[in-house]
Formats: structure tokens, sequence, C-alpha cells
């Protein structure tokens, strides 16, 4: 058996999303009691459980209908498995099995190429949200300078103070382990510069839409957007900003995405 085969049993939903069906998984790796196969699973399961992942994003139960003679069908239990819960499977499967060593090469293999594809997503996504952030602290600036803010640093710190629970920016960039040289907004991910893009944007327009003025109703202003921000984000179940790790300099991403464009040129 090639490893190609786990191409083969390979299947993609309506969305396009590829998956595999445990049953299949169970066939190829040469278990022939299915009951011995559920064991395995589970101890997959208990792996990316203790990895930090979310079980169900990765094993979905479901039913499907077999063929027992005379055209009649019946529903038989099988799980759907992510790429990366038919990884944790096949190291956890039987490795006397040469089968087994391949799975293990052939999913090591694609996870790792998954994980460069989400990686350059995030690349992107955080250069466009980096870019974004620019233009709108510059029409930010400009309505905090119109509404009679004269120290922007401090009306700036105002905005983080709501946002990351009572940090400033000197704060933030100590909690994150950055060098002194290092911006915060660089090392952000995408979704911690989604959150402060956020509040930048709405900060911008209620103080233009409320025509607001003065510098304390201004500070004030920025703090109450950024709290809301918060509040939504801790409403919907989501990570505190300050708690989300820093990532490395946005022209490392930059630089990766260009890396990445040349390969697909040459191919």
């Amino acid at each position: 058996m090639s490893q190609n085969q786990f191409e083969l049993i390979k299947r993609t939903d309506n969305n396009g999303r590829e998956y595999w069906s445990s049953r299949d998984l169970a066939k190829a790796l040469e278990y022939t009691d299915y009951r011995n196969f559920l064991g395995v699973i589970e101890k997959a399961k208990t792996a990316c459980e203790n990895s930090g992942e979310v079980i169900h994003n990765h094993f979905v139960e479901a039913d499907e209908m077999v063929k027992i003679g005379s055209g009649a069908e019946k529903p038989i239990e099988t799980m759907y498995l992510s790429r990366y819960a038919c990884y944790l499977i096949v190291q956890n499967s039987d490795p006397t099995k040469v089968v087994v060593a391949k799975g293990q090469t052939y999913f090591a293999i694609q996870t790792r190429r998954q994980e460069k594809a989400d990686n350059l997503i995030e690349d992107n996504k955080r250069v466009f949200l980096r870019e974004e952030m620019k233009k709108h602290n510059k029409s930010l600036s400009q309505a905090a300078s119109k509404a009679g803010v004269a120290n922007y640093a401090i009306f700036q710190n105002y905005g983080y103070k709501g946002l990351y629970g009572g940090l400033t920016m000197q704060d933030i960039h100590q909690k994150k382990g950055l060098k002194k040289s290092q911006h915060i907004l660089d090392h952000m991910g995408s979704e911690e510069l989604a959150a402060n893009l956020f509040r930048a944007t709405q900060t911008d327009a209620k103080i233009r839409r409320e025509n607001i003025q003065g510098e304390t109703s201004a500070n004030l202003t920025h703090y109450e957007v950024g709290q809301k921000v918060r509040n939504t984000i801790s409403n919907l179940g989501g990570t505190m900003p300050e708690n989300l790790p820093a990532s490395d300099g946005v022209g490392k991403a930059k630089t990766r995405i260009k890396k990445a464009d040349k390969i697909k040129k040459l191919k």
C-alpha cells in the first residue's frame, strides 16, 4: 500500500473542506475489528484535548448508510476526522505495522503543509490589518486634534487602558515581553490587531459624529470605546487582548509572504 492510499480515501464536504471517515481509515490501517480501532480513536482524542484543541472540531460523530443485501441499507456509526485527528490516530496506532509507519509519514507531512498554509494566511491578515491601523490611527489623530487633544500619547493610552483592562501602552509592552525598540502593534496577531482597529475606527467615528470637544472628553471617549470593545470580546468568550501571545515582527511576516509568492511563481 502506498502513502497515496490515504489520499485516495480522503473526502471533501460541500465547502471544500477535507475529512476522512474512521471506517475507511481503520481499513487502510489494517484493523480488521473496528472495535479495536475505537480504542485508538479514544487515545487520539485524549492527545487532542491535551494539546489544547477542541475535540469536536476534529472528531465528529456521524452515521453512514451501508448496503446489507437486496438493496437494503442500514446506518452504522462512524466518525469524520480532520487531518489533525488522523495524524493523532496514526501516532497512537500499532507501530509494528508497516502501513502505520507510512500513515505517520503521510499525515505528518500533510499536517505540516497545512500549518504552513495557515501561517501564511495569518501573515497576510496581520500585514493587511497593520496597514489599516496606520491609516486609521492617522485619521484618529486628526479627529483628536480637532477635538482639542494636545497630548496624543496620553489620548492613545486612554484607549489602550479601556481595551486592555487598565493597562497602558508601556504596561502592554512589558507584559508581551517586547524590547524597547519594538512597537506593540508590529507584534500583534490578527485577532489583537482587529480588536485595536475596531477601537480606533469607532473612537474616530464617535468623536466626529458627536462633535466631541475638549481633551478630557476625547480621552474619556477613547477609554469608553476601548472598554466596550473589551466587553464585547468578553461576552463572546474571547481571549482578552493582553493575554494573546506576541507575534514576531510584521516585517518578518512580509518577508515570508514575498518568499511564498516567489516560490509560487516558480512552480
